[in-house]
């Protein structure tokens, strides 16, 4: 069968040079976008062309977004098929069950797993996928073809509710591509969790914070342990099983506390665990200072856009001035910041100012991303969205 010839983006002069030494996007004002480019269905694939016409590539393609080509190979003659993404799937899951071990993780993280705009996480035999861009959006169902060949999954769900899509001109929806929607359990460091796959934030848990949660958990025998912002309780029953004398897990959101309480009892943690639901800010004002060993903050997005960069960053300030005071003489402190326009040197300031306003002072013993699974494209490190910081306060 002939193969369909591709439409060519061609880049401006002089603007080739980040794609070449390895950069995976190519911005709409760095392509020439003549009339016939303009006229490229969103979504298409496109041969991505140097100034002087040699091929770079076959990549997405959006004329109306700002990062307008998404590079999917640097072989100009490759075929993006299934057998093409089964590949990039079956690379991506030897990776994970060599660092991961059991098959719990994500799967896919986007351009660094040569899928740009594309997140699956995998829970056993049930996969959730977030398609993020208009060019993945189209070749969805070449996607889902590959997962089936390479994993025969019980259950595939769309979790396509991100506002990034919008961008895109995308619609946010959740749809069950296969199997049935709802609650699933999950082995996350030798213990039980419990993640709803269709109505939980993201993909319905937080792998990114595996290897953080596990080396809290080291620091918490015999210890009283906060877990503010505890979601579904992966730091907070996690301390329970390794020792923690006690654990309060506080979060605003019933679900997520009845989630908690699920991973509770899976793992017999009842008599250590207590759960409550309130504002983090107002109940951290409320507790007894120098009353935890173990302090941990793991905060949703505090800045979701660019406008509220200096506000939003001033929360992990408050957070920090609120939080500290709880933790005992020796005892240690967690605070994260999953907001990825909030850089490790901006995080690191807010940090620092919250433990001067608490009149704590300390030294930082890890400073971490996110697991080993969220791997980053070597040209893309803005992409390294989660900031972790561990302390000893005296």
């Amino acid at each position: 069968m002939a193969v369909k010839k591709l439409p060519t983006v061609i880049l401006r002069a002089g603007e080739d040079r980040r794609v070449r030494s390895g950069h995976p996007w190519a911005f709409s004002n760095e392509i020439l976008m003549d009339a016939d480019v303009k006229a490229i269905p969103a979504g298409s694939l496109a041969t991505l062309r140097a100034p002087g016409g040699e091929a770079l590539g076959v990549c997405t393609f959006n004329p109306h977004s700002l990062i307008a080509a998404r590079l999917l190979t640097t072989n100009p003659e490759a075929q993006i098929d299934a057998l093409f993404f089964g590949r990039r799937l079956a690379q991506a899951a030897a990776l994970r069950d060599r660092l991961v071990g059991v098959p719990y993780y994500r799967l896919i993280h986007a351009e660094a797993d040569g899928m740009p705009g594309v997140i699956v996480d995998r829970f056993g035999d049930s996969f959730v996928v977030q398609v993020n861009t208009a060019g993945m959006d189209a070749l969805t169902p070449v996607i889902l073809e590959a997962l089936e060949a390479e994993f025969s999954p019980r259950t595939i769900i769309l979790k396509n509710d991100s506002p990034v899509r919008v961008l895109e001109g995308l619609p946010r929806e959740v749809v069950v591509a296969k199997g049935e929607a709802g609650s699933i359990e999950l082995i996350e460091n030798d213990a039980r969790f419990v993640a709803d796959l269709s109505g939980g934030q993201k993909t319905g848990w937080f792998y990114d914070q595996r290897d953080n949660r596990r080396f809290m958990a080291g620091l918490a025998k015999d210890a009283r342990v906060l877990d503010a912002y505890c979601y579904s309780g992966g730091f907070g029953v996690l301390a329970a099983t390794r020792g923690a004398k006690s654990v309060l897990c506080l979060d605003r959101s019933q679900p997520a506390l009845d989630a908690a309480q699920k991973a509770v009892e899976l793992n017999k943690v009842e008599k250590i665990v207590s759960l409550q639901k309130g504002e983090v800010f107002e109940t951290l004002e409320k507790q007894k200072p120098r009353s935890y060993e173990v302090v941990i903050c793991d905060p949703p997005a505090f800045v979701k856009n660019r406008k509220d960069l200096k506000i939003g960053a001033q929360g992990y300030r408050k957070l920090v001035r609120l939080a500290a005071p709880l933790v005992t003489k020796g005892g240690f402190f967690f605070v994260a910041s999953c907001s990825h326009l909030v850089d490790v040197p901006l995080f690191a300031e807010q940090v620092r100012r919250g433990l001067r306003d608490a009149e704590r002072n300390g030294r930082i013993l890890l400073s971490s991303g996110a697991a080993l699974d969220h791997p980053i494209h070597p040209g893309l490190p803005e992409t390294a969205y989660l900031k972790a910081m561990v302390l000893q306060l005296d």
